[in-house]
């Protein structure tokens, strides 16, 4: 059999050498022309293009520069800058069986030799025999030339057009292709020339179309990106977002300064102006001044939801103008005849508004609370009118826990909760469901309902997202975390439990509120204690659950907010891995103060700063390890049986430092408390130094094990500082 010596180290897995690039480059260009796609969809499908357009090109061995992508609602577009025009060659290496098996005694191949070389596709003499660090084995080297790369992408690009995902899909055509507005053609050009491809049914081409109005519908042909860029401009459209970007920027601050006016900011609804056009440009309108009269959150919400307007403010009072500023996806001579159009739309919407808001005044909360019991919440969990009813009672127990004999605090969120559903009646959160809560606020003062009782009602669903407001007062913030702590419970209590990605009733995020009130707002309580409350009142409610074990059911729930727990002690407060599980491990069936875990945590990351941490922890795991590891008779220390002043020292160290470590832990003094068992770090270093622990000596060994637990003990009342990770342990 033919070896060949080899210079480089054997290796024991497969593997591929790749041969410096040293080829000509050239520029790809895509587009997918497409019906106008929502907004909502561009930034997410551009997002994916990219990573797609990296990960295949790299798999397929393409070297490249740089991906760069762009679009509008009408088209999705990537460059690929500095693109080789050739495959890297690669060498591939596969280890195969041993040689003493691959090979008889004669030195015959064997069926393990032939069936390895089949299946790598060569014949058993182009095989290697290799000494490697486990003997020698066989080895099948394959050498790749790279393909030119215009024959690489004919394959390629068809398959990035198909792999995009959209919220929402659809089939349009015999191909079967799911895209989120139908592909209506394809340019693909590389270095210039047009790459044969086919995508979504269609042969792609050079030439693209601009603006739907301002390019007549005229095809345009393109060279690359920089022709790309400026042809399309030329026919109406910027095809840059960022550049559309500051030229609306531009364009709002101008009309502000003219107006004497300023914006009243919003990202997403620039967002939304960025990716609705092909061609923005900006027109301010204006509206009756009696319309002012309303709520501001109705106007505003109004021009945003409906037709994507900006509202604006006065400069001197900050108060809502009557005025708005529109994004159009055209640009004429003449805007007035858009400005009028956008004008007599607003109009109409915000007169159906002030029907809504003075019907909805005409009927008190309080008597459209009654008719929540109409309203289902979920089909395994009733009405609204029940959960209402849960979050009043929890709520209450909640305010009297936090605050005891504070009577006002217990009213104030007791009156709250009584009608915190009833907005969901109205004609105005009917008409946008954003509002929920914050008409609530708004019609409970029309009721005559203290400001405190409104603001509670407004600050319920506070925070929104995950990065939102959070709720301002006390009794805001118990009405949120009583609603959230009732929707967790309730849907956990009949199995609705998020998996995966799958979480329809958003439950993580209301996990995710709690962790945040409860951090930001440092609301020092037992959760534990109103979890089970709110487990008790749905069970309360007759609603069948699939536990049979309350105590199983408040686990889950307590561990599902203690994973939010970990996420935000990471994200936000930028903590160890395992400093978090060192906190949150031993937690078990202790009272769940989350604000204390936070403090424990901060501690022991400021306390491993210290030099001796290190050879402290390595101390603390052996004595851990030794006590999980052994088997003793668990009897307590005997003194009597010390055979080493070191074992004398250590019971003594750990005796007198116990009462000052459990003082500080119940204080929450934890800097103290790592200090007192950094102080302990002495004692065990010479106990391990001077004593064998498993000693011939069966009543002296389970003696020391003993003291070793006493220190494992001493340890794990404040953390298991077992998961703590330090050099050496």
């Amino acid at each position: 059999m033919a070896t060949r010596k080899i210079t480089r180290p054997p290796s024991a897995a497969p593997k591929q050498k790749r041969e410096a690039s040293t080829k000509a480059d050239a520029e790809l260009l895509l587009e997918i022309g497409v019906e106008e796609l929502p907004y909502q969809f561009i930034v997410p499908a551009l997002a994916a293009l990219k990573e797609s357009a990296e990960r295949l090109l790299s798999d397929q061995r393409l070297a490249f520069h740089a991906v760069r992508t762009m679009g509008t609602p009408r088209r999705l577009t990537v460059a690929v800058d500095g693109l080789a025009t050739r495959q890297t060659s690669v060498t591939k290496e596969t280890m195969g069986p041993p040689k003493a098996v691959a090979f008889d005694q004669a030195g015959q191949p064997t069926k393990a030799a032939m069936g390895f070389a089949a299946g790598q596709g060569l014949a058993v003499q182009d095989l290697q025999v290799r000494r490697t660090p486990k003997g020698e084995y066989l080895f099948a080297v394959k050498h790749e030339e790279g393909q030119p790369s215009t024959s690489v992408l004919v394959d390629l690009l068809p398959h990035l057009v198909s792999g995009l995902a959209f919220p929402k899909a659809m089939k349009w055509n015999e191909t079967g292709l799911r895209f989120a507005r139908p592909v209506r053609w394809v340019l693909a050009l590389y270095g210039g020339s047009v790459l044969p491809i086919q995508a979504a049914g269609l042969k792609a081409s050079n030439q693209t179309i601009g603006h739907r109005v301002l390019g007549r519908g005229k095809w345009v042909e393109v060279k690359g990106s920089a022709s790309y860029i400026r042809t399309l401009e030329g026919h109406g459209v910027i095809v840059e977002p960022q550049r559309r970007r500051k030229l609306i920027e531009e364009q709002i601050t101008d009309i502000c300064r003219k107006a004497g006016l300023r914006l009243n900011k919003d990202q997403d609804l620039l967002d939304q102006a960025v990716f609705s056009t092909e061609l923005p440009q900006t027109i301010i309108g204006s509206f009756k001044e009696t319309y002012l009269d309303m709520p501001e959150e109705i106007l505003i919400t109004s021009m945003k939801e409906h037709q994507g307007f900006f509202s604006l403010r006065r400069k001197h009072n900050g108060k809502l103008a009557a005025h708005f500023i529109a994004v159009a996806n055209i640009r004429v001579k003449d805007m007035s005849l858009i400005r009028e159009g956008n004008e007599r739309v607003l109009a109409a919407r915000l007169a159906d508004a002030k029907f809504f808001f003075d019907e909805d005044r005409k009927v008190s909360l309080k008597e459209r609370a009654k008719k929540l019991a109409g309203v289902t919440f979920h089909q395994k969990l009733g009405t609204m009118e029940q959960k209402q009813e849960r979050v009043k009672k929890l709520a209450g127990f909640i305010a009297t826990d936090l605050c005891p004999g504070q009577d006002e605090l217990r009213q104030v969120c007791d009156r709250a909760a009584s009608v915190s559903k009833a907005d969901l009646l109205t004609g105005i959160v009917g008409e946008f469901p954003e509002l929920q809560g914050i008409m609530g606020g708004v019609y409970s003062l029309h009721d005559g309902e203290s400001p405190a009782v409104a603001q509670a009602i407004r600050e319920q669903y506070l925070p929104k997202a995950i990065e939102g407001e959070l709720p301002k007062t006390l009794a805001g913030q118990i009405l949120s975390l009583a609603d959230r702590l009732d929707s967790i419970a309730a849907f956990f209590h009949v199995g609705i439990v998020p998996t995966g990605s799958e979480d329809p009733f958003a439950l993580r995020r209301h996990a995710t509120a709690i962790v945040r009130i409860i951090f930001e707002g440092n609301i020092r309580t037992n959760l534990t204690r109103h979890i089970i409350t709110a487990r008790n009142l749905i069970s309360g409610d007759g609603f069948k659950g699939l536990s049979d074990s309350e105590q199983h059911s408040v686990r889950q729930i307590i561990e599902f907010i203690l994973d939010r727990v970990r996420h935000y002690s990471r994200v936000v407060s930028l903590l160890r891995d395992d400093i978090i599980d060192a906190v949150l491990k031993p937690v078990g069936d202790k009272p769940l103060d989350l604000v204390d875990l936070v403090l424990k945590m901060k501690a022991l990351e400021a306390v491993m700063t210290k030099p001796e941490f290190d050879s402290l922890i390595v101390g603390f795991k052996r004595a851990h390890r030794l006590v999980e590891k052994e088997q003793w008779t668990r009897e307590p220390v005997e003194v009597t049986r010390f055979q080493h002043p070191a074992e004398s020292a250590l019971h003594k160290a750990v005796s007198d430092e116990r009462g000052r470590i459990e003082a500080s832990v119940k204080a929450g003094e934890y800097i103290r408390t790592l200090d007192a068992l950094v102080s302990l770090k002495p004692a065990i270093d010479a106990f391990f130094t001077a004593v064998m622990v498993n000693a011939d000596d069966k009543a002296i060994r389970n003696n020391r094990l003993s003291l070793l637990k006493e220190v494992d003990d001493l340890f794990m009342s404040f953390a298991d500082l077992s998961q703590i990770v330090v050099q050496g342990s």
